[in-house]
């Protein structure tokens, strides 16, 4: 007949369980800093699961509304993340053949095994999409090209941007609790 009582080998789990939850959730912090702005590694989403992976230690107390915000900020901007190059490329003066270079550039840069494969793809893309649009209108093409860039690079402003700011509540919460944890 086994016991479940909270004994000293039941602590002795929990601590260490506790620790690497905070490990990994830390692991996952840096790796989403650094996605935010290096493309093959996940940036914010990952910052996410790292909050999450401290909110599921015993010593972190439960903040349903911390996880959810910052999901809805992990979604919203996930999603603006394929919006906004596009939107870079019509400020530019891009047409839709531009916007739609824009996009299946970033699909093929993703997928593409080459370096900086998501930074060229819509640039690319755009360059080529305005020119079968207007062949005979390069600059205009160059122009959408460099507004599909711009639109990346803020788009990886905001992630880095945001990334930190995780990493600071991950920081703070860890700071809060630190007595608990460790």
């Amino acid at each position: 007949m086994s016991n479940f009582s909270d004994g000293p080998k039941d602590k002795f789990t929990k601590k260490y369980m506790d620790l690497l939850l905070l490990l990994l959730g830390f692991i996952c912090m840096i790796v989403g800093v650094f996605g935010s702005f290096l493309p093959v590694l996940p940036g914010l989403s990952s910052c996410w699961v790292g909050l999450l992976l401290l909110y599921l230690t015993k010593a972190v107390e439960n903040n349903y509304w911390m996880l959810g915000i910052t999901l809805l900020i992990t979604i919203t901007i996930t999603i603006l993340d394929y919006i906004i190059p596009a939107k870079g490329t019509k400020k530019f003066g891009g047409s839709s053949y531009g916007i739609w270079g824009t996009n299946i550039g970033l699909v093929v840069g993703i997928l593409a095994p080459i370096p900086f494969g998501v930074i060229i793809g819509p640039f690319v893309g755009a360059f080529i999409g305005e020119l079968i649009y207007d062949s005979k209108n390069h600059q205009r093409a160059l122009k959408a090209a460099t507004g599909s860039l711009l639109g990346f690079l803020a788009s990886s402003f905001i992630n880095f941007m945001f990334s930190i700011i995780f990493l600071g509540v991950f920081l703070h919460t860890v700071w809060e609790y630190r007595i608990i944890l460790f």
